[in-house]
């Protein structure tokens, strides 16, 4: 008896060293993997960032076209995916550790287990669906760089400089310094105001009677003087354009002029070649008139940009009604007079029935006649009979 004890207890024992070494030796390769994944995603992330901060070295020709920019969102761009990956790894590995783990040791638990975990799965499904919708829009916004950091966006519900960008959520700052969280699964359109390249429109009215050519020519003239000037030069991608004359009204002629600048420089660009044109037009001794006029910016400009102009619409005419005659129109005349009432504003109302057992309303007495004047009266005429007036 006894030395079956002990002969159970040593394969016992024997049996739980065997899956006690086993789990040891699936969580210790669960530790190397996951270490050599994860170094592995820090050099490709380390190596892009030096080459993107190697790459700066750059001269004036070049950094025209490169944007700063673009190469801080690079960086973000790839550490941010770093980041990602990192966390994929580590918990595919961790539940792939724990299910061989619970297998060495309690085979017949996994089926149960697998039941369990598809539970719970289906439950987080529906229950966590917005959270993985927001995770795959905010990778694919980051590695499509739709947006990043300093950009000034329009994400619909959010328009501002972006401060962070997350793989849930993104972070946009308003013109008030309101700071919105916008979720990622949220954001249907990005219009990014950051990228490439921007354009300055500068609309300038003269008066209807200005030489347009001399101040066409004038106009000209300063955008090219500033684009040329060592100051602003870095910041123009391309030579001034005169699209000429916008529009022609009673009051005034408009001329556009537009410059395409680099995104950070538009603000700038623009307010200096609004004052190098004020200049020019003072010169020539052209006193601009006072107009009341919306400027399309934005998004509701961009249908005129490069002269693609919105078709322009016309009111459509109103028929005026048919005039009133005879009677109407003495009736009309009345009412605007206020001397006749509307006959329209007067509803007469019919007049309730006596409830049950209540008395009838007696009726009112009929009016006088009328006393004809004293003195020598007419005898009544009968029918048929006339008498002379005397």
């Amino acid at each position: 008896m006894t030395a079956n004890l002990w002969a159970e207890l040593g394969n016992w024992a024997t049996a739980a060293g065997g899956n006690i070494l086993h789990a040891a030796l699936i969580v210790v390769g669960a530790f190397l993997l996951s270490w050599v994944l994860r170094v592995v995603i820090r050099r490709v992330v380390k190596q892009i960032v030096s080459g993107v901060k190697k790459g700066q070295n750059v001269t004036d020709t070049q950094a025209l076209v490169a944007s700063p920019l673009a190469a801080v969102r690079v960086v973000q761009r790839t550490r941010t995916l770093g980041s990602v990956l990192s966390n994929i790894v580590n918990v595919t590995i961790g539940i792939v550790t724990i299910i061989l783990v619970v297998q060495v040791f309690a085979p017949e638990v996994l089926t149960s287990f697998a039941l369990l975990t598809a539970a719970i799965g289906a439950g987080l499904g529906f229950g966590a669906q917005n959270i993985v919708k927001d995770v795959l829009n905010g990778l694919f916004m980051v590695m499509e760089d739709q947006l990043g950091v300093g950009d000034v966006v329009d994400l619909g519900s959010a328009t501002g400089v972006v401060e962070a960008v997350g793989i849930r959520i993104t972070q946009v700052r308003d013109v008030n310094g309101t700071l919105w969280f916008v979720r990622n699964g949220e954001i249907l359109r990005v219009g990014n105001m950051s990228q490439g390249w921007s354009r300055v429109i500068v609309d300038v009215a003269v008066p209807y009677e200005t030489d347009i050519e001399a101040v066409q020519n004038k106009l000209m003239e300063a955008a090219t003087a500033l684009t040329t000037s060592a100051r602003w030069r870095s910041r123009v991608l391309e030579k001034p354009e005169l699209w000429g004359l916008e529009s022609i009204s009673a009051d005034a002629m408009v001329v556009r002029i537009v410059l395409k600048t680099r995104t950070t420089a538009k603000d700038d660009v623009s307010r200096e070649l609004r004052l190098r044109l004020k200049g020019a037009v003072d010169e020539l001794g052209v006193k601009l008139p006072s107009l009341s006029a919306v400027v399309l910016s934005g998004f509701d400009g961009a249908g005129s940009v490069g002269g693609a102009k919105p078709p322009r619409t016309r009111p459509t005419p109103t028929i005026p009604p048919p005039p009133l005659k005879g009677r109407k129109a003495r009736a009309a005349a009345g009412r605007g007079a206020g001397s006749v009432p509307d006959p329209g504003a007067i509803r007469i109302r019919p007049a309730a029935e006596n409830p049950p057992g209540a008395k009838p309303a007696t009726p009112k007495p009929a009016d006088k006649p009328a006393v004809p004047p004293r003195g020598r009266q007419a005898p009544p005429s009968e029918p048929g009979t006339d008498h002379p007036t005397e």
